[in-house]
């Protein structure tokens, strides 16, 4: 009897720690959110997307909101490669801790590869790469995260596969794109656990 109701209550008490966020942009302000460039959430055909203006006067473009605190489970972002000579595409960083501390999993049309990377510091360390083209348009980028191991998919399709464990506190999420590459983003959607 005490192993069912123990049982019964875990999986309560999960249940209570896991916690989904989807952001569409359609009711979302970029008040509260940290940026170091010009972000501007705007109409596009059928909706509202967030979407980079102006590069910032570092390497790294980022826009992330210190509301979610993410450590395990998976975030899935739309996004469109606009413009860029230097630099296109970007993706979604996690597990936050300021403009210098973060993971990044992104996509580089003008390369044709997807990676996850860490920057520490402000130093970014790729830690695995796969290289795949896809055509211009909106594509979906989805992570897992479970402790030090995560995955990378693109439009539902595994490419990545890593673990690194020099990051492993809660953090805020968020999209990043790199130089020039200016980049929109729609559909935010994250869902954490223990």
């Amino acid at each position: 009897m005490f192993y069912r109701t123990f049982f019964a209550f875990s999986l309560f008490t999960s249940f209570l720690i896991a916690q989904d966020t989807l952001m569409t942009f359609e009711n979302t302000t970029l008040s509260t959110w940290k940026k170091n460039a010009i972000w501007k959430v705007e109409n596009d055909t059928h909706s509202k997307i967030l979407s980079l203006l102006k590069r910032s006067s570092s390497a790294f473009n980022l826009c992330y909101t210190p509301k979610v605190s993410f450590l395990n489970g998976s975030i899935t972002v739309n996004f469109r490669a606009n413009s860029g000579h230097i630099d296109q595409g970007g993706g979604i960083m996690w597990r936050v801790q300021d403009d210098n501390n973060y993971y990044i999993a992104r996509f580089n049309p003008l390369e044709d590869n997807f990676r996850f990377y860490l920057v520490h510091e402000g130093i970014r360390d790729e830690i695995s790469s796969a290289n795949l083209h896809i055509s211009k348009g909106w594509h979906s980028m989805k992570i897992i995260q479970q402790g030090n191991t995560f995955k990378g998919f693109i439009d539902g399709k595994p490419y990545l596969n890593a673990t690194d464990t020099r990051l492993n506190k809660r953090g805020s999420v968020g999209v990043w794109t790199k130089a020039d590459a200016m980049t929109s983003f729609d559909d935010l959607n994250i869902s954490t656990n223990k």
